[in-house]
């Protein structure tokens, strides 16, 4: 059997006393290069970034919203409000501040600096007094907070908007060597958005990305930043990118083997006199920091997810001739420039980064850092522009979403906001992920059975299905509270696909154990399941235990969950034939080019026939005559009204 106490003196405390004491201490912050997110150490990332290497040196200026009341009472009520969702901060400064400066921008007072010896804010002072700036300040700098305090006008509350952060002075940064200066001597020219230094000479850059939605939506903040300094995307004409940009996961097995593989051919070009420059972003650059410089002196910058919006402000240090790190903790700066979509119809929106969770095995805290919630009206603003820009379908981003918002002052919930944002005008429909059964609350069931855009999809992973497994995992759930999710599911959304994740050959996983997954699997029916053996990552306790399982016994069982997995998948795609479903159209199908491709309100590939460059964006009814794994064919139906837009 799994042991529920498995030999984790390495990495876990040996005795109630010291779990106490690491739970109320904060643990040595000096490393920048990692998140302080060890079992039994702080989630808040208030306090992380108040204790690390800067503490709040880095920060310059933060964005606040206010609504003034004379009466505190009042103040109160309306703080009650802000925490239901039964209002956001903007509407309600327009509906009822007191404030005629702010009242018609729905709060806005704007970006105040934290150095209030300089004369900058005075400005402000008839708006939201020193006093109460300096109170605001004190408790809170991080974005999505709502704090009251008081002042000569009245009593406000004040939410933070947004950080302004010095991301130079949080990296490290050293000359480079004589070998890798070369690289980056085009880039002085186009920082500031034009291409000066080298009149007639266009950069082109290759972003590559691995793993996750949370790194596509990444990358595609790096590339808007890319191409907001002019550098454009490497086309067909060009065989070399100027500058190279690999987004990393950290979650299979010989992920930083696979990083320096994929970055040895431009090294080498590097080395041989080109002039290119190279980046190493995401889960493994945090994971290594410095460690990628020392052992590819040709790397020119090193930065971890958080800096995935700020890289034109790391690439001013590359073009001084520095190589840079970027991995320490910071609050999360709304993006500065606009995402270059990968999809005219379909986009990425993030709501919570980061996660707090501890699982056993998993590396997301360390790389990813703690739960950090958007503002609600932040996301909506973003949602709201995209539609207006002709998106008819947004997926909300977490690693933990069901958390969004527990961060917060006052707490929100991911219910309510499913609710807000389906409310929006010309959204067609709402997509998120991923869930965890362990916060995933049968009100965001509800959320999404009462909203109409939002989609009859959901993603729980359940990693185990047994309970020995899951507690040994530090999943935080057993296998009865993940089948109550399911039966809610089911009950509310009956027609909803239901994917999930699970991991077989977790150590000391028994047989018997593993046919408790199987049977799982068997009672609830996935969509589809994204199955992995386990294999160790760095910084996670289950990588030290001494119970690891043979290599060929986890292979034995990942082609059986897998070979259940398929015929599953194939027996829920039959339910549709026959059925006339609505799908959006997205792209052309790759292999007969004369249909389109499209998905269902359950996230099932559909191709029909049809032009791409008519039906692109359009939702299309189409009737299903072929099922088979993992997509569905059909043909179009084209209703009356339709005839004169064909």
């Amino acid at each position: 059997m799994v042991s529920t106490s498995p030999d984790t003196s390495s990495s876990t405390p040996k005795s109630t006393s010291q779990s106490t004491s690491s739970t109320t201490s904060l643990p040595n912050l000096s490393i920048a290069s990692k998140y302080p997110t060890t079992r039994g150490s702080t989630v808040d990332s208030r306090k992380i970034i108040e204790n690390s290497q800067h503490g709040r040196k880095h920060l310059m200026a933060v964005r606040l919203s206010h609504i003034l009341f004379q009466s505190e009472e009042l103040a109160r009520e309306s703080f009650g409000l802000l925490k239901s969702a039964s209002t956001n901060f903007s509407d309600l400064a327009s509906q009822i501040s007191n404030c005629e400066g702010t009242r018609g921008s729905g709060g806005s007072v704007g970006w105040v600096s934290l150095s209030e010896g300089d004369g900058s804010n005075e400005h402000l002072n008839e708006i939201l007094p020193m006093e109460a700036r300096s109170k605001v300040m004190e408790r809170s700098v991080k974005p999505g907070d709502v704090v009251m305090v008081s002042s000569n006008r009245g009593h406000h509350l004040v939410q933070i908007m947004d950080v302004m952060v010095d991301v130079q002075r949080m990296s490290n940064k050293r000359q480079k060597s004589i070998k890798s200066r070369r690289a980056s001597n085009a880039l002085p020219g186009i920082l500031g958005g034009g291409l000066t230094d080298k009149p007639g000479k266009e950069l082109y850059y290759k972003v590559e990305t691995m793993g996750c939605q949370m790194n596509l939506a990444d990358s595609e903040r790096i590339e808007g930043q890319l191409q907001n300094l002019g550098i454009k995307p490497l086309t067909s004409q060009k065989a070399d990118p100027d500058l190279i940009v690999l987004n990393t996961c950290s979650i299979r097995d010989h992920a930083e083997q696979k990083v320096y593989s994929y970055i040895g051919p431009h090294a080498k070009r590097k080395r041989e006199g080109e002039d290119v420059t190279i980046i190493i972003a995401g889960c493994v650059a945090q994971q290594e920091g410095e460690a990628l410089l020392r052992r590819a002196p040709e790397v020119d910058l090193v930065m971890g997810p958080q800096y995935a919006n700020r890289i034109a402000d790391l690439l001013e240090d590359v073009a001084n001739g520095n190589q840079v790190v970027a991995t320490e903790a910071s609050h999360i700066m709304e993006d500065s420039t606009k995402p270059r979509r990968g999809s005219s119809v379909a986009a990425w929106v993030n709501v919570i980064y980061g996660c707090n969770e501890r699982c056993t095995y998993c590396i997301v805290p360390t790389t990813r850092g703690v739960e950090q919630s958007r503002p609600p009206e932040s996301i909506v603003q973003e949602v709201q522009e995209l539609v207006e820009a002709g998106y008819k379908e947004v997926t909300l981003l977490g690693q933990n979403i069901d958390a969004y918002g527990r961060d917060m002052l006052p707490k929100r919930k991911f219910s309510d906001l499913i609710r807000t944002v389906g409310s929006l005008e010309g959204l067609k429909r709402l997509r998120f992920v991923t869930s965890h059964p362990r916060y995933m609350s049968l009100g965001v069931i509800d959320s999404v059975a009462d909203t109409p855009t939002a989609c009859e999809s959901f993603h729980v992973p359940f990693q185990s299905g047994s309970d020995a497994v899951l507690q040994a995992m530090g999943r935080g759930h057993t296998r009865e509270k993940y089948l109550t999710i399911i039966d809610r599911i089911r009950e509310r959304v009956p027609d909803a696909s239901i994917t999930a994740d699970v991991i077989v050959g977790f150590p000391g996983e028994t047989e018997e154990q593993f046919l408790e997954t199987l049977s799982l699997m068997e009672h609830v029916v996935f969509d589809s399941v994204n199955t992995a053996a386990y294999s160790p990552r760095p910084n996670t306790p289950a990588a030290d235990w001494t119970n690891q399982i043979e290599e060929e016994i986890k292979q034995d069982r990942l082609q059986r969950i897998n070979k259940l997995n398929l015929i599953h998948a194939k027996q829920r795609r039959a339910r549709m034939k026959g059925r006339t479903v609505e799908i959006l159209v997205e792209e052309r199908n790759i292999k007969v080019p004369s249909q389109v491709m499209g998905r269902t309100t359950q996230g099932y590939i559909v191709y029909c026939d049809g032009d791409i460059d008519l039906l692109r964006g359009q939702l299309v009814d189409v009737q299903i005559f072929e099922c088979s794994t993992y997509s569905l064919s059909g043909k179009r139906i084209i209703h009356e009204e339709q005839h004169s837009f064909m």
